[in-house]
């Protein structure tokens, strides 16, 4: 069983391993470039994506539905905060962390990143919640040994604590 992530008509298919690898590296970049109040969102849904909490096979999520912003200017502002953050980890940003050799995780990453790029933005003025944290749940807590945000108030401890 395997998890994915959606884009429009496209989806980035991915082992359990595959997927843990994948938020391990967008965990260490998004915490080091988080800056807004959406960023901190953003990074909530990455922490949420943690399949020693939340299950193996288990998580995944689409681009649709998450709340870009009411506005052109912040959906722009928002998107680009996604590709500089996959950017980073395409970079090897703190993967010698890692006690493990994220071997596929630059291929993942750079399917992610197409499908950010090609996604469409729009408002989500139908009325449908988006499946997307929410201010009061947003990435806010640092975990001191790992230096990663932790998905409290969901859970105590980040990605790597609870794989340890």
């Amino acid at each position: 069983m395997g998890n994915t992530f959606y884009g429009g008509d496209d989806g980035l298919c991915l082992s359990n391993g595959g997927t843990a690898a994948f938020v391990d590296v967008l965990m260490l970049a998004v915490s080091d470039l988080v800056e807004e109040p959406w960023d901190y969102r953003f990074a909530a849904l990455l922490a949420l994506q943690d399949q020693n909490v939340m299950g193996r096979g288990a998580v995944g999520f689409d681009l649709e539905d998450i709340d870009w912003g009411a506005s052109p200017e912040e959906q722009a502002r928002n998107k680009d905060f996604v590709l500089r953050v996959t950017d980073l980890a395409l970079s090897r940003h703190r993967w010698d962390e890692l006690d493990y050799d994220p071997a596929f995780a630059a291929d993942h990453l750079r399917h992610f990143r197409a499908m950010v790029a090609a996604h469409a933005l729009a408002s989500r003025d139908d009325g449908s919640p988006a499946a997307f944290p929410v201010h009061e749940e947003a990435a806010t807590a640092s975990c001191a040994r790992h230096r990663v945000l932790s998905a409290l108030p969901h859970w105590e401890g980040c990605v790597f604590c609870t794989a340890g």
